[in-house]
């Protein structure tokens, strides 16, 4: 009898993964929020002006991110030029807030440094990131991974929506450099 039994589930153990295939990685479980600007207005493709910030908080109501049209397409980026991309605004060294630099402008807190490319750039102590190429870390920089990809979306009428995290996990959240990005949405309240 217990042979049986053993021979079943090992059967259906087989067979489990070929009758229900397991399901990609994607953004379920994250809200879908219409991205707004400070005056709770819409945030549209027609609205955004070239090296425009829009911040934002996703995909919870005390996590900070950057929404940028950067001029030139880039990884990830949405809209007709596909040079629309939004990133977390928390760095993945100690969780400072880095700040958008646009190509051949200094940032405030290190004017002798000119970005090469549209980045972030923390104040704190120097990270930089390509967000070309979805915000890979500049070197010499002393963040370990790539700041997480917000994942957009537009709606018929130009709309842009939050709808995902792409990986690494956003700084203080689960494993670090996790790809379980299920733990972004742990630990305070979803944006409404």
């Amino acid at each position: 009898m217990a042979s049986a039994v053993i021979a079943v589930g090992g059967v259906a153990a087989v067979a489990k993964p070929l009758l229900f295939p397991p399901t990609q990685a994607g953004p379920s479980g994250f809200p879908k929020v219409q991205v707004l600007d400070s005056n709770n207005n819409p945030v549209t493709v027609d609205s955004l002006q070239v090296n425009q910030v829009i911040y934002f908080y996703y995909p919870l109501d005390d996590e900070p991110n950057i929404l940028v049209k950067l001029g030139v397409a880039a990884e990830g980026g949405i809209g007709p030029d596909g040079d629309i991309v939004a990133f977390s605004d928390i760095c993945q060294h100690l969780g400072c807030n880095p700040g958008f630099v646009a190509a051949g402008q200094s940032p405030s807190a290190n004017p002798s440094y000119v970005a090469p490319e549209p980045l972030l750039y923390c104040p704190c102590h120097g990270s930089k990131y390509n967000l070309l190429t979805s915000a890979t870390v500049i070197q010499p920089s002393p963040a370990p991974r790539p700041v997480p990809q917000v994942i957009l979306e537009l709606d018929a009428s130009g709309n842009i929506y939050a709808v995902g995290m792409g990986p690494p996990t956003i700084y203080d959240h689960g494993t670090p450099g996790s790809t379980d990005v299920s733990a972004d949405l742990t630990g305070g309240n979803l944006v409404a």
